[in-house]
């Protein structure tokens, strides 16, 4: 593998802006940008359209070969397919929000989506964004960062991303949405959301996107050299 062409792993909380500045960095180096919350997401929506609304979530192992995910660059935009379908602004309703951690939980839907993950790093070259990317799926990244950012200001920023799609949604709706996926994340039996030992902690909660994307460069910059 070419040195230059180096995998990517950056984890964190819900809302710290992880897939912003994954495509950023994506575009900048001319690397693949694998969104794997995305990949939940889309399990998730399929989920609610076959009505699994409530415990045991389960339910949906024995569907599991009739889902098909794909992610692509898209007018330069990343999109995600479901069965052939774009369903990018579906997966980020709040629907799939509220039980998107649930899903995510399922040791078989966790196994699933890590290989399809694994088999798309196998190249070098991709920047790849969720909550187990340095821990579990690409343990031997070469290069790890974890974000992280205050509650208040993950929930403007989740507010700001909604209303901008047209969706109206109290703050304190997200407040006890996103404390309860940190809390399902870091808690789940599989897979947790931990910090790699060897990542490197990136809080954004007064930094600029500028900032945040000169920081994690100057840290690809160190570990390519």
């Amino acid at each position: 593998m070419d040195k230059k062409r180096i995998n990517i792993a950056i984890d964190g909380f819900s809302a710290c802006g992880k897939s912003t500045m994954a495509q950023a960095l994506a575009a900048l180096l001319h690397f693949d940008y694998v969104d794997t919350g995305a990949m939940y997401r889309a399990i998730t929506l399929f989920g609610i359209r076959k009505n699994i609304l409530k415990e045991p979530f389960e339910r949906i192992i024995p569907m599991l070969p009739d889902i098909h995910i794909k992610c692509a660059w898209t007018n330069n935009k990343n999109r995600t397919y479901l069965n052939d379908e774009d369903v990018s602004e579906a997966i980020r309703q709040p629907s799939v929000q509220n039980l998107v951690s649930q899903f995510s939980t399922i040791p078989a839907v966790r196994r699933q989506l890590v290989f399809l993950q694994q088999q798309m790093a196998k190249g070098g070259g991709v920047v790849m964004d969720g909550r187990d990317i340095g821990s579990v799926v690409l343990p031997e990244a070469e290069l790890k960062i974890f974000m992280t950012a205050r509650v208040d200001v993950r929930v403007q920023r989740r507010v700001r991303e909604l209303l901008n799609k047209g969706i109206e949604i109290d703050a304190k709706a997200i407040e006890e949405n996103l404390k309860m996926r940190d809390h399902i994340d870091s808690t789940r039996e599989d897979s947790p959301l931990i910090q790699a030992k060897d990542a490197r902690v990136l809080d954004n909660s007064d930094l600029s996107p500028d900032q945040q994307l000169n920081l994690a460069l100057s840290w690809v910059n160190a570990t390519i050299q």
